[in-house]
């Protein structure tokens, strides 16, 4: 919206790219302060804020090391010793063993359980404590979760000690007569708790059963009925609540771990109940995506169960898994063929028919609608395929691979693609099975299903390249071979093309491990060196250099070109679509027979079709296409016409009015039709198209000409930038000149539309004649720039249409660029001493347009446009002729820089000073600027291309020096004035430090400090009733006068200054019902009360004036300024009246809603103060009950 700094902003971009650390750290540095840590927890334990900071730094320090865990485990047995000695500690009250706890958790959450869990230590002694603590805890006390789980996972160590439990059974009786329980049934009394426990206790507690219950003693005498019990519970329980939710997630959690770590001849007996009971719930239509997964994890342990543990000896073993032997030129690994002996293929396998369920079970998994269940039951066909005879895991396969089909979701889809992974990287799916997956990897590379307007499919595609990654690593090269082609180009596709980042850094990682794996990848190293994991992080990029790079090879030329125009020309995201045609643009070069004779006769025709994306897409590509085949023939030095066949130019000259015909540009998608006709308009004028008076011409200007009418602003630049190609193609004679009826007519309803009642229209005409090309504003220069200075200007009717007046202000740098400059010029036709001048003074009557509306201060964009124009045409002027520049251009010039580089908006002191700073050091040397030698010393040239100039702390403080400079004194202090009463705490801060610093410096200095408040008495004058400056020009003056930078003048006998400011806020708050205004005004004339008699009585009277003021508001204000100028200043009342007077105005209710008794009482008050009471005027209805 706003006109941002143009080719003067040399200021370096920041990368948005932040990258992650990685694995860089050497060494747990911060092991000493780790431990301090954990010995200061006796110290702080009740001491609430140190706790804090204590185990804020704490969580700090571990999630440093989340990525690297392992630099801790040097440490982790003297950091357990430490912990669990504090815990150990009888004296250790209950809140500091939770707190030790809750620390030995941090370091479990950085390491992981199953590494801390064997640093625990495990000797008979301990089992007693471990279990005397837990049974301390509450399981409902949310505070103290982290001991109750490490607790839990400290008891799964500790009760595989190898010993038979019965022996730690005591026969002592307890105070009630009872005997105590065994430890095995405490431990499983434990386990059965927290299993049911919404909490992270459940999945410890789970890990605390499937340990236990495989220990020889236990599984003997405990396994069945525990495990009868978790059925139970699972038949029981209501998945509907959350509580029947929570129970069946722990036992099926405990129950995969159980089937996970007990041995096979233990469970089995047991897996066919656990089956049917587990099938019985259907898990499958849970919403519960937590349930589903353990669900599936069950699933795959009791499969494993039913089968043997066997390593398949049909598998496929890779002979070298040594990168470097594969990079080795004649190395010849050996290969262990797949084919199998007699008695291998014969041999038995015993498989029980609740495997074929379990299968089942598994690949609806993979259908499976979260991602976690999905990858679970990947791993468990993976897992389950490696322990059946060949002809069975090759049924999987192809139950796997039936997963593809377009009748299937995307979520099929996606676990097909993890389970061949999966599958591949086991060995288990044999080399002749690769030319029935890779068609299917390959489909789904390039998987997107359409959604409206968003599609899925981008999980599928990075699956897809997970399995290409897969493959690399798990068959030799040869038996890649055959299909490495079609696999490199599809990496490549999706490594460049692919809409999403993740995807595009999948593909390129899954083709680098592919060229250093399998070495056969055409012209691999050249491409991995180049699309890289970083190259591909940008997706235009991608696009428009990566393609082209890769394309010079040609065995991807075609396959990317065909990717583009089948795929993404229809993508659903039309960012996608127009970056499809600019890449197109750009391959053309590459293969440009096949461009013009394959690609283009293929596409016109859709240009005209049914579907929007297909349509916008086509239109576009072949713009693009064509253009660059124009260019192509411009260099071989013939036409378009030589190049393209003559049925194609004859379907790119109708394409404008099939569409037009059919009203394609009216209803939904039509402003996509716009803007990609009017980029085709272009695109064939730059291509020379032989369509010279042609009616199709005056079908284009019309198309061109409703879009400058459009109220979307990116249609009226799409039209725009067709305008000077379209021009200088068609409305040019053979010599070059305008054809007069064309020029004539077009001209003449361009500066008839900048008169138009309707804003858009004005804005986009305006934009459009600053396009046009110099040859056709010949003997017109006149009256464009007349008609454009007309809209550049506010008139009380458009007062709010900034936006129409910005692009007014652009058409003028627009064309004064086009024209160029002549000093001995006509000003019909150039820039020249005639016409300068108005140029000028039309950009300084912009630079003070401070139009407001519900948008804010929208005349910043018609000043930021007046800036960028005086640049342009400054640097034009200058380097033509710099004696054309007069010195009151250049005083104004400089002038107005300085004021905006002073305002309020960030965005507009930026440009101001990017501005300024190029002018100033403009080669060659822009003449007559005043002051040259102090600006150059303030603004360095070196240290002034450091300055951040929309940041107020680097701006104000070099600007308010200008203040010593007589030229520069009344513009500075203008838009300090803006600035230092706004409203922006960092810009008040750093405007009136910078004000208030410079004041000090002068402040001795009667002669400077006279002029100082002669120029701030100017503007009040000038600005007078302009709330703009007016409001923040009384807060000034209050900040000014409170921190007495004025006091020189509070001495001066005739006190001329303080008078004028008086009479000026007086004149100001005349007839103002703001109350924002009339607050301000009274903390001025509050600090006017310093002054001399005759300003502190007129100040006072102004005061009671407001005291008695209808807005209740008002009055509260007033009353608690004035108090607190009575305790401030002497001799504000008469000393004995002093005390009544502040009496009257603490204790008075001001801001009562009765006026007539709040009245009566600042009528005692003027008394006291010997102060004449303000008496009631009579004036008109409008105006009844202001005060005289």
């Amino acid at each position: 919206m706003a006109a941002g700094a143009d080719s003067f902003d040399n200021e370096k971009q920041q990368d948005c790219d932040t990258l992650g650390k990685g694995h860089v750290l050497e060494e747990f540095k911060e092991i000493e302060e780790f431990k301090g840590l954990i010995d200061g927890l006796k110290d702080i334990y009740n001491d609430q804020i140190a706790l804090e900071v204590s185990c804020e730094r704490f969580t700090v320090i571990t999630d440093f090391y989340q990525e690297q865990p392992h630099l801790i485990d040097p440490h982790l047995e003297s950091l357990m010793a430490q912990i669990l000695g504090i815990v150990r500690d009888k004296k250790s009250p209950p809140a500091l063993i939770h707190l030790a706890f809750k620390y030995l958790y941090l370091i479990t959450k950085m390491r992981g359980f199953k590494i801390i869990v064997r640093q625990f230590p495990h000797e008979v002694a301990d089992v007693e404590p471990v279990l005397a603590l837990l049974v301390q805890q509450d399981p409902k006390n949310h505070q103290t979760w982290e001991s109750r789980y490490m607790l839990i996972l400290w008891l799964s160590m500790v009760c595989m000690i190898p010993f038979d439990m019965v022996r730690l059974d005591s026969n002592a009786v307890s105070e009630s007569g009872e005997r105590r329980k065994p430890v095995m049934d405490r431990i499983l009394d434990i386990a059965r708790m927290y299993l049911t426990e919404n909490d992270k206790c459940r999945d410890a507690a789970g890990y605390l059963a499937s340990r236990f219950l495989t220990r020889p003693d236990v599984k003997k005498d405990r396994l069945p009925d525990f495990l009868d019990w978790a059925l139970n519970i699972l038949i029981s329980s209501d998945m509907k609540m959350m509580a029947g939710m929570t129970r069946v997630t722990g036992i099926l959690t405990m129950t995969a771990l159980l089937f996970k770590q007990g041995k096979r001849e233990d469970l089995l007996e047991y897996a066919p109940v656990v089956l049917t009971k587990v099938n019985n719930l259907n898990l499958g239509e849970c919403n519960n995506s937590a349930i589903r997964k353990h669900g599936v994890k069950v699933i795959q342990r009791l499969g494993l169960t039913f089968l043997k543990n066997r390593v398949a000896s049909w598998r496929y073993q890779r002979g070298s898994r040594s990168l470097t032997d594969n990079l080795k030129q004649g190395y010849q690994p050996e290969v262990q063929s797949t084919a199998m002996t007699t008695a291998q293929q014969d041999e038995e396998y015993d498989i029980p028919e609740e495997v074929e369920e379990v299968i089942e079970q598994l690949l609806g998994g993979l259908k499976d609608k979260d991602t976690v269940v999905r990858w679970s039951a990947a791993k468990g066909i993976g897992r389950v395929t490696g322990r059946l005879p060949r002809e069975l895991a090759d049924e999987v396969v192809g139950s796997v691979l039936e997963l593809f089909s377009l009748q299937e979701t995307d979520g099929a889809w996606h676990g097909g693609c993890l389970a061949l992974a999966e599958l591949g990287r086991r060995g288990l799916l044999l080399p002749e099975r690769l030319p029935d997956v890779v068609p299917v990897v390959l489909k789904s590379l390039e998987y997107d299903d359409k959604r409206g307007n968003f599609s899925v499919g981008a999980h599928v595609r990075d699956a897809a390249c997970y399995v290409c990654w897969a493959f690399a690593r798990a068959y030799e090269p040869q038996e890649i071979t055959p299909h490495v082609d079609k696999i490199a180009s599809a990496l490549v596709k999706a490594s460049i093309y692919d809409r999403e980042v993740n995807v595009r850094r999948a593909a390129a990682a899954a083709f680098q491990e592919n060229v250093g794996r399998q070495g056969t990848f055409p012209h691999g190293i050249d491409i991995l060196t180049t699309v890289d994991y970083f190259a591909v992080g940008n997706r235009s990029h991608c696009f428009l250099d990566l393609s082209v790079f890769v394309a010079q090879f040609p065995q991807y030329t075609e396959g990317l070109i065909d990717h583009l125009v089948q795929i993404k020309i229809s993508h659903w995201d039309s960012a996608v679509r127009e970056l499809t045609a600019k890449a197109l643009h750009r391959l053309t070069p590459k293969a440009p027979d096949y461009m013009a004779k394959t690609v283009l006769p293929l596409l016109v025709p859709q240009t005209t079709g049914p579907d929007l994306f297909v349509r916008h897409g086509t239109i576009l590509a072949v713009a693009e296409i064509t253009h660059a085949l124009s260019k192509l023939a411009v260099e071989q030095k013939q036409k378009i016409t030589d190049v393209v066949d003559a049925e194609v130019i004859e379907g790119l000259r109708g394409i404008a009015k099939k569409l037009h015909d059919v009203e394609l540009f009216r209803g939904m998608g039509g402003e996509l039709m716009r803007k990609a006709v009017t980029c085709l308009i272009e695109k064939l004028s730059l291509s020379k198209l032989p369509f010279h008076g042609d009616p199709i011409i005056g079908l284009w200007q019309g198309i061109i000409d409703e879009c400058l009418h459009h109220v979307e602003p990116e249609i009226q630049e799409a039209a725009v930038a067709a305008i000077p190609a379209f021009f200088t193609e068609y409305y040019s004679d053979s010599q070059g000149e305008a054809i007069p009826e064309r020029q004539e007519y077009v001209l003449s309803k361009y500066l008839e539309e900048l008169k138009s009642p309707v804003e858009v229209s004005r804005m986009g005409y305006s934009l459009a004649i600053g396009a046009i090309p110099k040859f056709f504003l010949k003997n017109k220069l006149r009256g464009i720039l007349s008609g454009l200075m007309g809209a550049s200007k506010v008139t009380e009717k458009e007062k709010k249409w900034a936006e129409s007046r910005r692009d007014a202000v652009k058409a003028i740098t627009g064309v004064c660029k086009s024209v160029g400059v002549t000093k001995q010029g006509d000003q019909s036709q150039v820039l020249c001493p005639n016409n300068i001048p108005e140029v000028y003074d039309t950009f300084f009557t912009a630079m003070q347009d401070y139009t407001l509306d519900s948008r804010g201060d929208v005349g910043a964009w018609a000043r930021e446009a007046a800036m960028t124009g005086l640049h342009e045409v400054t640097t034009m002027i200058v380097s033509t002729d710099a004696s054309l520049i007069t010195p009151e251009i250049s005083k104004n010039l400089f002038c107005c820089l300085v004021q905006q580089a002073c305002e309020k908006i960030d965005r507009t002191r930026a440009h101001a000073g990017n501005i300024f700073k190029c002018l100033l050091y403009h080669k060659p040397e822009i003449p007559h600027i005043p002051d040259r030698q102090v600006l150059e010393e303030v603004f360095p040239r070196e240290a002034s291309e450091a300055v951040n100039w929309a940041a107020p702390s680097d701006t104000f403080p070099l600007f308010t020096k200008l203040l010593k400079c007589p030229a520069y004194q009344y513009s500075v202090m203008l838009g300090l004035t803006v600035s230092v009463g706004g409203l922006t705490e960092s810009l008040v801060i750093y405007s009136s430090g910078s004000l208030h610093n410079y004041l000090r410096t002068i402040n001795k200095d009667v002669a400077q400090m006279s002029q100082f408040v002669n120029v701030v008495i100017k503007i009040f004058e000038n600005y007078i009733k302009v709330d703009r400056v007016s409001l923040p020009m009384l807060k000034m003056l209050n900040q000014l006068l409170s921190k007495g930078c004025l006091n020189l003048f509070a001495e001066d006998e005739n006190q001329e200054f303080a008078m004028k400011i008086l009479e000026l806020t007086k004149k100001e708050i005349s007839r103002s019902g703001d109350p924002q205004k009339l607050i301000a005004s009274s903390d001025v004339f509050c600090e006017l009360l310093q002054f001399g008699t005759e300003v502190k009585k007129k100040a006072l009277f102004q005061l009671l004036v407001l005291m008695g003021h209808k807005y209740p508001r008002i009055r509260k204000a007033t009353a608690n300024n004035l108090y607190e100028a009575l305790v401030t200043y002497d001799d504000v009342a008469p000393e004995e009246a002093l005390d009544d007077a502040m009496t009257i105005i603490s204790e008075s209710a001001w801001d009562n809603d009765k006026i007539s008794e709040v009245r009566p009482i600042r009528n005692q008050l003027c008394d006291l103060l010997d102060i004449p009471q303000p008496k009631l005027a009579v004036k008109s209805d409008a105006a009844k009950d202001t005060k005289s």
